[in-house]
């Protein structure tokens, strides 16, 4: 087969792709973004045309418009596709051609979106940080639960406490240029009662000590988020890593173990080996976490059992945080033969004679 019919045959099969989806195919789940390549014919008026064939088809869930296929053409796709009842899932990702005035060109599908949109991929675009912004308030009555801008060339971030996704679960914000004024606007989605976030992945940022104090104050009183990401930026040094060991395990007293962060269960840095007693000992915070998971009460009681009544763990723990006082100068004299059999009871008669020293 020469190259003459072979393109006829992709342009057959393009276009019996494209009146499948006109035609309302309920076999037909996810728009395909290769199938456009089959067409080199295909216009601006084209792509308008698609956009509005897929805003009335109602069997459509996914739309993988990835790798470079809408590069220049996402304005006009999205002048046809203004809203859709049944799209859960849009891929963008990797349409280097794509800019804030795209994302602007979405907000009406964003906007009249509101039963079924749970994920939109936007990494390894040019959206830059006004285009974030927009997407960001665009999606505030947005069922979307999963955003993933990676490598958009994000710097600043605009976060209005009344433009906030309700059902916000991950945001996936890698290798932008985050720092601690974006970390200031993020942490508006940690706080409150009513906070949905449960990722937040800063990875190979501009996140230095201040931006993680701006974030462990944040956390001091979430209760959604299990999982953050900060591996990649070389601006959190040793103090940092501190605040946020502290966060999970402050053991400047009894009280302060027990109103540490029970809720976080992953937290990934770039620790040297030389800090590997810090890593040791967020992984032990984050485990417990995990381990007693909706149940706070029962997280502080094992913390402060395998910590402040552990004199190794304990001292190492101490040194960190600057502690310079004894456990059991706290303890009200009445309760220490209780503390005493507990000591007893998890860490042996070892642990027992050093705690009646």
């Amino acid at each position: 087969m020469d190259s003459d019919e072979s393109s006829v045959d992709d342009e057959d099969r393009f276009k019996a792709y494209l009146q499948r989806v006109k035609d309302n195919n309920p076999h037909l789940k996810i728009f395909q973004g290769f199938m456009m390549g089959l067409s080199s014919s295909l216009t601006n008026e084209g792509w308008e045309q698609i956009g509005k064939d897929v805003s009335n088809n109602t069997h459509l869930e996914n739309i993988n418009l990835n790798t470079g296929v809408l590069n220049k053409h996402l304005v006009s796709f999205f002048r046809g596709l203004t809203s859709s009842n049944t799209i859960k899932n849009v891929n963008l990702s990797n349409n280097v051609g794509i800019r804030a005035e795209g994302v602007r060109s979405m907000v009406p599908f964003l906007q009249n979106s509101k039963k079924c949109l749970r994920e939109l991929d936007f990494s390894y675009n040019c959206i830059s940080s006004e285009g974030f912004n927009v997407l960001f308030r665009a999606l505030r009555d947005s069922p979307i639960e999963k955003l993933n801008c990676n490598r958009c060339g994000i710097e600043s971030i605009e976060i209005d406490s009344n433009y906030i996704p309700q059902n916000l679960k991950s945001l996936t914000l890698i290798a932008n240029n985050i720092n601690a004024d974006g970390c200031r606007e993020l942490a508006k989605l940690l706080q409150g009662d009513d906070a949905t976030l449960r990722s937040l992945e800063l990875c190979s940022n501009k996140v230095d000590d201040d931006g993680v104090e701006i974030l462990v104050d944040a956390l001091q009183n979430n209760k959604s988020l299990k999982e953050l990401r900060l591996s990649g930026n070389d601006g959190i040094s040793n103090q940092g890593q501190i605040l946020l060991l502290k966060l999970l395990n402050d053991i400047s007293s009894i009280k302060a173990t027990l109103l540490s962060n029970h809720t976080l269960e992953c937290l990934s840095l770039e620790i040297l080996d030389e800090d590997e007693e810090i890593k040791t000992h967020i992984y032990m915070a984050t485990e417990i976490n995990s381990e007693h998971e909706s149940n706070p009460d029962a997280t502080g009681r094992k913390k402060v059992i395998c910590t402040q009544m552990c004199s190794v763990k304990r001292t190492e723990l101490a040194a960190l945080q600057e502690i310079d006082h004894s456990v059991y100068s706290e303890i009200d004299p009445l309760h220490l033969p209780e503390v005493l059999s507990l000591v007893d009871q998890h860490h042996g008669l070892g642990e027992l004679y050093v705690a009646l020293k």
